[in-house]
């Protein structure tokens, strides 16, 4: 798949803004209401669907998710817009019933919830 130039402008655009920008209630929001059921609350992996994928979901506190978040601060934002895994979270979704409303993402959304996710990342160290 080729990835258009402005995509990772983009990312790297909506992952640099200065965290006084970001509002961590909608980040939080945003990551309770989407990704919790598979990711935790604490982004450990340990939401109620997380051993109904496969694979599993990760846990984003280890210290490898760590390397690759300073490694490429864009990877949760890159992960939601290209999904590498595909159908992997509508198929799961899906095969357990749950129903999520689909949400027009905004850049404001996306700095958000990738401040709000890093700071719990990399507050578990």
């Amino acid at each position: 798949m080729k990835i258009p130039l402005i995509t990772p402008l983009l990312i790297l655009l909506f992952t640099q803004a200065l965290p006084s920008f970001a509002d961590s209630i909608n980040g939080k929001n945003i990551f309770l209401a989407r990704c919790a059921m598979c990711h935790g609350v604490d982004a450990k992996g340990t939401g109620p669907l997380a051993n109904k994928s496969n694979p599993p979901t990760p846990d984003l506190t280890t210290p490898a998710f760590k390397k690759r978040l300073s490694d490429y601060p864009g990877v949760i934002v890159s992960s939601i817009i290209l999904r590498p895994n595909g159908d992997l979270i509508p198929k799961t979704l899906r095969e357990n019933g749950v129903k999520l409303p689909s949400h027009h993402w905004t850049i404001d959304d996306f700095r958000d919830l990738n401040q709000y996710l890093s700071s719990v990342i990399l507050k578990n160290q």
